[in-house]
């Protein structure tokens, strides 16, 4: 049972990291912005401090299945099906801000495309074809 408590403890801390650090770019330390990035696209800082500390929170909310955390008046499988919802509203919030900082990235860089380039081409299939249409029409 430590060993469990100590491995997931570990495997929330890490997954916090990078989520606050690498996904969303947060906890900059010489940012103009205390402990966030340089840009960012919510106009109240509040916002990103609020988020990091529930993503906190709901990381460590799958914990209580380690240690078996029984909440009086509530069902088992009532219990499991909150501590879900509340995943999957985690991973949503994270999505946000990860795609917010994806965004960021692209555009500081300059790596946003308006088009991609396909391996392949139509145009020149279909004069091909046309080509060969005309050949049998002659014949």
């Amino acid at each position: 049972m430590v060993m469990a408590l100590v491995s997931s403890a570990m495997a929330v801390a890490y997954n916090t990291y990078w989520d606050l650090v690498v996904d969303w770019g947060l906890l900059r330390r010489n940012s103009k912005n205390f402990y966030l990035r340089d840009r960012l696209l919510v106009s109240h800082k509040s916002v990103y401090y609020i988020a990091m500390v529930i993503n906190v929170l709901l990381r460590a909310t799958w914990l209580q299945y380690v240690l078996e955390f029984r909440v009086n008046g509530l069902r088992k499988t009532a219990f499991s099906t909150t501590i879900s919802c509340l995943e999957i509203i985690r991973r949503g919030m994270w999505n946000f801000f990860r795609l917010e900082n994806e965004h960021l990235n692209n555009v500081g860089k300059f790596r946003a495309f308006r088009s991609v380039p396909l391996p392949f081409n139509y145009h020149g299939q279909d004069d091909d074809d046309d080509d060969d249409d005309e050949e049998e029409k002659d014949d």
